[in-house]
This record gives structure tokens, sequence and C-alpha cells, in this order.
């Protein structure tokens, strides 16, 4: 790649024309990047699919200088550009939301927005830049509170930030890294037509990277597939199919995949306990209410029911209470008021209980809420049995045990790992989630409670994910699915709740919901729960 040419002086303006040539970028011996080519066209929407560990970060991040290949071009406007660093492209007008928040915490919305900008004043006229970021935040399809920080700000209310800083820029290609996936299905489409129109309008090319082929269909004017660090798949979106590019990104012939067709098995009855299944439900939650992160009251008066052998979803967008009510139902903050009961028995999400009653989770961000990152494989694996027979034997844990358990779970799960002796934060995300899985799906379950399993995840993780959920209902158990994901609501679940501003306020059979009216209630639309009247009867 030539190192002589650099910016002009004055960049220019408008959408640009990118042009990547047999890119190649390697880590020690490790090929990440191999001789992949690609053409966006000015003005056009990009969409870049492909499993975790395919190249496509480290394509995007060679495209906004945060890393360089060893081999290839990449051309702007038909110029090669030797791309040094972020500030090189930054001024080529390129600019990038990552899916890792890169936010100063204890920085307002306003400071972010303008921390944004290449050069800050020294001196800033606060009320002049007030009413310019209000008018820029008024001509996007959300709203932020600029006084805000982002500490307090909900992972769906980051992830708007993080787009709202680049816009804010107004750059000539913009690269969104899953930009919708704690959005509602009206938000979802209005941000994605906002820049598919910002875009054809000739003011930016995109790049979107995503695992939702409903995205690519509808948003995107060509896609191309990564896998294993070669790019396969080059196509317009008008001449291929979901099926299709699955099929590309798994490298086989029948791809399984969650948007394409899976059937719903029918409720089955709970075999664990010794009460009555069949009137007694898995999880009763009655009255719940908590207190948020700011001592506001988060969740009021929170009433749901998960059947046994039945999958229930909550949708909602992030920041109306769903992570205050998996906290409040795992033990990780203290109930205000409510009760809560498993198979008919008080649930208090003690440690005790938890054993007892059979009630497992799998929280969001795994490695952060569920593991030890220093501590092995075995070691986390062991965490929730680690002083029961036969994992100890007379006050004395047994190492050994932990290891050949955990070598029979890697092996069961797929989990990729140097072994059960690896530290846990040294596997991919995928890979802990599987990890996790491992311990929680062991031995019989009455309650699970999955949040958000798997966000942020490549598609393999996902079907096997999915998969796993499927195989606990049909075994008997409730699984409690807190998603912010729709498409993945609807496509596991019996039923479906909605949860806004705290609470529950909406209700209905997964088989007849409708997406337009779930984002409406998810959206705020309506403040008053509605079931169906065999759902309500059932209940």
């Amino acid at each position: 790649m030539s190192h002589d040419l650099i910016p002009p002086h004055k960049p220019a303006t408008g959408a640009l024309a990118l042009e990547i040539y047999q890119l190649t970028k390697r880590f020690g011996s490790f090929t990440a990047m191999d001789q992949v080519s690609m053409k966006v066209e000015p003005g056009t929407v990009h969409a870049l699919l492909g499993e975790n560990g395919a190249g496509k970060s480290t394509l995007v991040k060679c495209v906004a200088g945060f890393q360089q290949a060893e081999e290839g071009s990449i051309l702007i406007d038909a110029r090669e550009q030797d791309i040094a660093n972020p500030v090189v492209a930054r001024e080529l007008g390129i600019g990038m939301v990552y899916q890792h928040f890169t936010l100063a915490p204890g920085m307002t919305v306003a400071e972010n927005l303008l921390l944004a900008a290449d050069r800050v004043p020294l001196l800033i006229d606060w009320q002049a830049k007030r009413a310019e970021l209000s008018a820029f935040l008024a001509s996007t399809p959300f709203q932020l509170d600029l006084d805000a920080c982002p500490s307090e700000l909900a992972a769906g209310e980051k992830q708007k930030l993080e787009l709202l800083k680049q816009l804010y820029l107004k750059p000539r290609l913009l690269i969104l890294d899953e930009p919708t996936s704690v959005l509602t299905p009206q938000e979802a489409d209005e941000v994605l037509g906002h820049v598919r129109a910002f875009a054809r309008s000739g003011q930016c090319t995109v790049i979107i990277i995503t695992h939702k082929f409903r995205e690519v269909m509808a948003y995107a004017d060509a896609v191309t597939v990564l896998r294993r660090g070669r790019a396969v798949h080059h196509s317009r979106v008008a001449d291929t199919s979901p099926a299709l590019l699955a099929q590309a990104m798994m490298g086989e012939s029948a791809a399984s995949t969650e948007l394409l067709q899976q059937e719903q098995p029918a409720p089955v009855a709970c075999t664990q306990g010794t009460v009555d299944s069949s009137t007694v439900p898995a999880l009763q939650v009655s009255g719940l209410s908590a207190l948020g992160d700011r001592g506001t009251v988060a969740l009021h008066g929170v009433d749901l029911m998960v059947r046994c052998g039945e999958i229930l979803g909550v949708a909602g967008v992030s920041g109306n209470g769903q992570r205050e009510l998996v906290e409040a139902l795992v033990g990780q903050r203290p109930r205000l008021s409510g009760q809560v009961s498993v198979m008919g028995e008080s649930y208090r999400a003690t440690r005790t209980d938890n054993h007892r009653l059979k009630v497992r989770s799998l929280p969001e961000e795994p490695l952060h809420n569920a593991c030890v990152g220093a501590l092995s494989v075995a070691e986390n694996m062991a965490l929730r049995d680690f002083d029961q027979p036969p994992n100890t034997r007379g006050g004395v844990l047994r190492f050994g045990a932990w290891r050949n358990r955990a070598r029979a779970w890697i092996a069961e799960y797929g989990i990729k790992t140097q072994g059960e002796n690896a530290p846990i934060a040294s596997l991919s995300g995928g890979n802990v989630q599987r990890a996790v899985l491992a311990r929680e799906l062991a031995g019989d379950i009455n309650v699970l409670i999955a949040a958000n399993p798997v966000f942020g995840l490549d598609f393999a993780a996902v079907d096997e994910i999915h998969s796993r959920l499927r195989k606990v209902r049909a075994q008997g158990a409730g699984v409690l699915l807190i998603s912010e994901d729709l498409d993945e609501l609807l496509a596991l679940c019996d039923r479906i709740v909605v949860m806004s501003e705290g609470r529950i306020v909406f209700e209905v059979s997964a088989a007849g919901a409708d997406r337009k009216v779930l984002g409406a209630h998810m959206g705020g639309g309506t403040h008053h729960l509605t079931t169906l009247p065999q759902e309500r009867a059932a209940a």
C-alpha cells in the first residue's frame, strides 16, 4: 500500500466511493483477512455479513484507520489512500459507530457530542452550542437529554448516542456495527430509513454490519459476505435471498437459521417438583416493584406468569425496566414489594432457593455478570455446585472432578478454548456464552431466566443457543426470555409481553402477534394491559 498519498487539505464533501482491493491482515501466524476485495458505490447502503471471526471487524477497522493491512489497497474516490490512523480517516470523512461503547461516561450527552469533533475550542459558548445541538437532535429520529451522562443511560440510549456522535459530524462514509439491536421495530425502521435517505440524497455512503437478514433485504442496496477471512459472496440485494446469504455465511448447502422457518413445539407439563404442575405455573410474579439505579421506582407492580413447558418473551426498548426485572428476579436487586414463586413455593432468589427450586439464569454479558474472568473455564463451570457432591468430598474440593466434567462439557457444547485450564476471559463472546449454558443447563430445571442471551453473538452461536432454549422448554421447564430483538422473540416464544416504563403494558400469543402492534406498545403508545381473551382465560 502506498504511503505517499495523504488526504487533501480540504476534503471533498458528499458520499464517497470505496474500493478495497486484495486486503490482507495478519496477527502473527493468524490471517484474519485474506485478499479481501469489495466495492461500495457512493450514496448506497452496503451490508456486511459474516460470523464472529469472519473478518468483518478487521476489515472496517482498516478502513477506519485503527489497523493497517500488510497487503492490498484502499481507494477513496478511485485514489489510493494510506489510512494510517483514525485522524486520517476522519479527515477523509470516515466515521464509525462501534458495537462496544466509546463514550466518556462522566460527561454529559452534549459534551460527548462536542468531543466527537476533531477540534474543541478552549472556550465554549454553551448557549449557542446547546441551541445548535438541540436543532441537530430535532432533525434525528430520536431524542436524548443533553444534560444526562452516559453512565446514567440504558444500553439502547448509549447506542443512540454513539450514532448521533457520527451523524453530528456529517461523514462521507458511515460504518455502523449492529445499529438497531436495542430499538423497537418502528425505531429501527425509522433509523435505517433515515440512514438510507441520508445515503440516497448523496450526502453519505453507508456500510452496515448486521446479523439481521430482514434489515439487509429491506434497507441495503448491496451485500458482501465474509467467511473465515475471505469475501465469498457479493451481490445486489435484489438478486439474493436470506437462504442464499445464510448458505454463504455457513458454507453449507442447507443453512440452519432462526430467520427462516422454525416449528414451535407444543407446551408440555413440568416434570420437576412435587406439586401438580398442570395447575401451578413454573414462575409467578405478582406486584413486583423495585428501585432503579437513580433511586426512583423502575418496576411498578409487575405481574407475569410463565407456564411449565413454554417460553414467555419480554419485549421492550432498552431502559424500560427489563434489566431491573431480571436483577430483582435473580437476587441482584432488592425488591420493594411483591411476591415471586416457583412451582407454587416462595422464591427469594437465594443460593439455597436456586438449588431447591431448580432455578437457573443466563444473564446478559455473561463474562461480566456470570463469570470470574481470571478463573479457568473449569472453575467457572463449577461456580454453581463446587461445594456439592461429587465436586466435593468430606469438605475437600475435588478439582480433578471439576476438570473432568469441564472437558466433557467443552466437547458437548463445542466450546472453542485452549483447554479447561484456560482463563475464561480468553474465550470469545459466543464461547463464554456456551460455557455458561453448559453450567446453567446441567441437571433438572424448573425455571430458566435468559436475558438477551445472544446479544452481539454470531450466526452459529445464535443458532446453537436458540436450539438449547427450545430443548429446555421441551423438557418441561418454564423459560422467561428477555430480549430487545423482536425477531428472536417471534421465532422462539409461545407468548410475548411488552414492558414500557417499568410496567407490563401488553400481552399476546406469539402466533397472533403483529410486529407493528408490538412496536407501538414498545414505544409507549399504550399504558394498559391488553390480553387476548384465550390468554386471559388460560391464566
